[in-house]
C-alpha cells in the first residue's frame, strides 16, 4: 500500500541548518527544495505546491514572516512552521496571528522540529518548549480582541466596558449612563460574543491591557 509522503519546503539562509533540516526531515517527507530567501520562497511554493514550509524569520529582502503573509494570500492551504533563534512570545504570537502553525526556537531538540512539522499536516498547532505556550495563546488571543474592539465595539459598548472593568455593579453602570440595567446586560453580553469573553474577569482582563482603563 502507498503512504503518502507530504511535502516540504525548506526557507532558510543558513545553508548548514537548511541541510540539517533536510537530513532531518526527509525519511519521513519529500523535501521539494531549499531556499535562502523570500522571493526565491514564494516563487518555488507556488511551482511545487509544498504541504508545509519550514522557514526562517532573518531571511534577505524581507523577511520570513513577511514572506509566509504572502505566501499564505496566494496559497491558503499551506502550512508555516517557523524555525527560528528568536525566543519570543511576541514574535510567536505575530507568527501564529499571520497564519503559522508552529513555532520552533533553534535552541530546542530536533525532535521539536518534526512535532511541528507533523502537527501542521494533521491540521493542529505546535510551539516549542522553549516559550510559553500560554502566553503566545493569550497574546494572539489579546490582539485578536484589539482589532475586533475597534472594527465592532460600539462607543455605548466602549463605555460599558469601561465602567464594568472599573467595578461599578450593573445597575450604577445603568444610572451612570442613563440607560436601563436591562439595556446594560444586553450590551455587556453582545461584547462577551464580539470579543470571544466568556466571564466578567477576562472582560476586566481585556480592558486593562487594551488601556480602555489605566
Amino acid at each position: 500500500m502507498l503512504i503518502h509522503r507530504y511535502k516540504v519546503l525548506i526557507a532558510e539562509d543558513h545553508r548548514l541548518v537548511a541541510e540539517l533540516c533536510k537530513i532531518l526531515l526527509e525519511p519521513e517527507f519529500d523535501v521539494v527544495g531549499i531556499v535562502k530567501n523570500g522571493p526565491e520562497l514564494i516563487r518555488l511554493a507556488l511551482h511545487f505546491g509544498p504541504d508545509v514550509v519550514v522557514a526562517g524569520i532573518s531571511m534577505a529582502i524581507f523577511n520570513g514572516l513577511d514572506a509566509g503573509r504572502r505566501l499564505k494570500e496566494m496559497h491558503p492551504n499551506v502550512k508555516l512552521v517557523y524555525l527560528t533563534m528568536h525566543s519570543s512570545e511576541e514574535l510567536a504570537a505575530e507568527a501564529m496571528l499571520l497564519g503559522a502553525s508552529g513555532y520552533v526556537v533553534k535552541t530546542c531538540a530536533a525532535s521539536e522540529l518534526m512535532l511541528a512539522v507533523r502537527s501542521a499536516v494533521q491540521g493542529k498547532s505546535y510551539i516549542c518548549s522553549a516559550i510559553s505556550e500560554d502566553k503566545v495563546n493569550s497574546l494572539v488571543w489579546e490582539r485578536k480582541c484589539g482589532a475586533k474592539l475597534q472594527q465592532e465595539v460600539t462607543q455605548r459598548e466602549r463605555d460599558v466596558l469601561r465602567l464594568v472593568a472599573e467595578g461599578h455593579p450593573m445597575k450604577e453602570v445603568g444610572d451612570i449612563l442613563g440607560i436601563s440595567l436591562r439595556t446594560v446586560a444586553y450590551h455587556k453580553y453582545r461584547m462577551w460574543e464580539k470579543l470571544g469573553i466568556k466571564t466578567d474577569a477576562e472582560l476586566v482582563r481585556y480592558a486593562m491591557n487594551n488601556h480602555v482603563i489605566v
